[in-house]
């Protein structure tokens, strides 16, 4: 199994009514949100960890993923709040306003790890980890499986998220430290190491810890970076609505793909050959097409590839 460890949200998108006024309208949703569902609905075997709120938004969250044949039976329930992101979209491309204080997903306590987890592999990233209590729980939890288990990061930096960069940047660190998987889309990875070529870039984060470092680069394609090897898989020609849910969708494609080819092992995802990592790629890649076709974070079912 596949545990997906972070935020679950409302996402709340720009529409308009049948007055002609503005509004909005509320989509589940969570960058780890997106890779759960888009992991389930691909037919991996997935589970959720994180905080969901026990009102009517947690509810939403939580029939959508068992709708997508998620296993919730690691998610903690609370009394506090919902998180809220209104989302911006200019020319397809979304930004983001979140209210997320005190909310069931930020106050995810060390106290509410679980003893044990029976995955194979662990996926972390969003928003759950430049905030505190619920970054730190991730994050011990990251570093306690890592021994054994595959670890998978996304950290899909939101830079008007942070409030303190320094500390961010030292969890990322240890995290990716920590990693056996990395995805960053071109943004993250000017973010975290400047402007420069982008394979060299990618190779230093491999030299930190990770076997393989994913690249996306929205409409060209993908990116799988090892040490010895590079691979491309360019993206699908399709007519975007939107990203939301994007990059979500391809790390669940890469995951659910290494999944079905039994590499979902520390061993074999340091030994991984250029074959299988195309693969990844491309499932990644066609599942990302899906959903960026369609409004909000809706990732395709395995009969829609």
């Amino acid at each position: 199994m596949i545990l997906c460890c972070g935020e679950a949200l409302i996402d709340m998108l720009p529409r308009t009514s049948t007055a002609g006024e503005a509004c909005y309208a509320p989509y589940a949703g969570g960058a780890v949100f997106n890779t759960a569902i888009a992991l389930g609905r691909l037919g991996a075997k997935v589970g959720f960890f994180s905080g969901i709120a026990q009102d009517m938004m947690g509810e939403v969250l939580t029939q959508t993923l068992t709708e997508s044949l998620v296993d919730t039976s690691t998610v903690v329930y609370s009394d506090r709040p919902s998180t809220v992101a209104f989302v911006k979209l200019v020319d397809g491309h979304a930004t983001y306003a979140f209210y997320d204080e005190n909310t069931a997903g930020r106050m995810l306590a060390l106290s509410d790890l679980p003893a044990t987890v029976a995955a194979d592999a662990l996926f972390f990233g969003g928003i759950s980890l430049p905030v505190d209590p619920c970054g730190a729980t991730y994050e011990a939890l990251c570093l306690r499986e890592a021994a054994d288990k595959v670890i998978m990061i996304d950290p899909n930096i939101r830079p008007g998220f942070i409030r303190d960069e320094a500390t961010y940047r030292a969890r990322i660190e240890r995290m990716l430290a920590a990693a056996d998987i990395v995805k960053l889309s071109d943004e993250d990875l000017i973010w975290l190491l400047g402007q420069g070529d982008m394979i060299e870039n990618a190779r230093k984060i491999v030299a930190m810890g990770p076997k393989l470092v994913c690249i996306t680069e929205g409409a060209k394609g993908s990116y799988g970076i090892t040490a010895e090897m590079v691979v491309f898989e360019p993206a699908q020609k399709v007519e975007v609505v939107d990203t939301v849910g994007a990059g979500d969708t391809f790390n669940a494609g890469v995951l659910a793909s290494l999944q079905t080819a039994g590499k979902l092992t520390k061993a074999a995802v340091a030994t991984l050959d250029e074959a299988t990592i195309g693969a990844a790629l491309s499932l990644g890649n066609r599942a990302a097409a899906i959903t960026v076709s369609r409004a909000g974070a809706n990732p395709p079912w395995s009969k829609d590839l």
